[in-house]
């Protein structure tokens, strides 16, 4: 009996932690996809990107409140409602007829996936004790960027045969981790209401001024390292990808040691320690000129781009904030805004001068990360 239910715990946090892939998956799936959705539906690629925009508005714009919302009703009873309409939304994209039909269906995929990936973190420092919760927000990292990366990857290859078949894939998986549950530790409420106000206080606020300047000045360039790729090396289409996939392998690679690095350090330490040292490769990526160099930088900022996102996440769970789940969600929403202002910000930068527009959110990055996190409240 003892050990059927430590099994039933194991893959319940098992199936905690592959929760992370579902997110970051389920947004980038249709960006490899665009000119076979055009093609079906009779609009253009450009047209098509809109399936991209559609998942995003809502899923970076509910997840200010979501984390609030969810520790509210429940966490278990919430991430599980969520993978049920991931599975709707799933299914409506999978079956569409028309392409605003397809839109409707991204956004719910959206909506679904905003209360995921915070409730997701939430649960993990509910459940994980505090000496192993670096490497286990770590491991989440990972996930994260499993999914990110193998997105347009796996989209692509579904695209082969029948673009559906990625958004069939996704539901089974949506379906499979609604089966497998949550650790029952995270079946509790709090005693008291989770307040928005709680997930709003300054030094949550701080936080998320760096996940927003963090992501966007390092996770965010992957458009400008592409640009800077073909206008200075010229190179291919299929090359930029592969060279773009550096970024996210290494992060997948090196999140969970990062994690570990940061239960020694601490959260706030390894937290700026990414900002500051993230911020040298990308200033060199705007002027060397050997295009292994870049890749090789480009690597190296995807390491650093881990203590910032493993670090920001500890950082407000282990804090005292009486609604972690509502704090957390507020960090990463900003964190998603950031990369989404990316390239409006750095684009015309970029175009006046390849080492300006790298130079520009590498100053930002050094800048903001130990402004914001060394001022403390009087």
């Amino acid at each position: 009996m003892v050990d059927r239910l430590l099994d039933r715990r194991r893959l319940a946090m098992a199936g905690l932690h592959a929760g992370a892939f579902l997110g970051p998956f389920g947004g980038g799936v249709t960006s490899a996809m665009l000119p076979e959705l055009g093609a079906d539906f009779d609009v253009s690629a450009t047209t098509a990107s809109a399936t991209i925009t559609a998942y995003l508005v809502p899923f970076a714009g509910l997840m200010l409140f979501s984390g609030t919302l969810g520790a509210r009703w429940g966490l278990r009873r919430s991430v599980i409602g969520a993978y049920l309409v991931s599975i709707a939304g799933s299914v409506l994209c999978a079956v569409s007829t028309t392409f605003p039909l397809l839109l409707a269906g991204r956004g719910v995929q959206g909506v679904a996936n905003a209360f995921t990936t915070p409730l997701l973190i939430a649960t993990i420092a509910a459940t994980t004790p505090r000496e192993r919760l670096g490497r286990s927000l770590g491991l989440f990292a990972s996930l994260q960027a499993a999914g990110q990366t193998s997105a347009p990857l796996l989209g692509g290859l579904a695209a082969e045969a029948s673009w559906r078949l990625a958004f069939v894939g996704v539901a089974v998986a949506a379906a499979a981790l609604a089966a497998i549950g949550l650790p029952p530790s995270a079946e509790s409420r709090p005693a008291e209401p989770a307040r928005l106000r709680a997930a709003w206080r300054p030094e949550v606020l701080r936080a998320a001024a760096v996940a927003l300047v963090g992501w966007g000045c390092l996770g965010g360039l992957t458009f400008l390292v592409a640009f800077r790729t073909d206008d200075g090396f010229g190179l291919g289409a299929s090359a930029r990808g592969l060279l773009l996939t550096a970024f996210g392998v290494v992060g997948m690679l090196t999140a969970h040691l990062v994690g570990r690095l940061i239960e020694r350090t601490g959260a706030r330490p390894a937290t700026l320690a990414g900002g500051v040292l993230g911020a040298v490769p990308i200033a060199l990526i705007g002027v060397v000129p050997w295009l292994p160099a870049v890749a090789v930088l480009w690597a190296l900022a995807g390491f650093f781009a881990q203590f910032i996102q493993v670090g920001l996440n500890a950082l407000v769970l282990t804090g005292d904030n009486a609604n972690p789940a509502g704090a957390v969600s507020v960090v990463q929403a900003f964190r998603f805004v950031g990369a989404a202002l990316a390239p409006v910000a750095f684009t015309p930068v970029y175009h006046g001068s390849a080492a300006a527009g790298f130079l520009l959110p590498a100053v930002l990055l050094a800048a903001v990360t130990p402004l914001a996190l060394l001022v403390r409240r009087r």
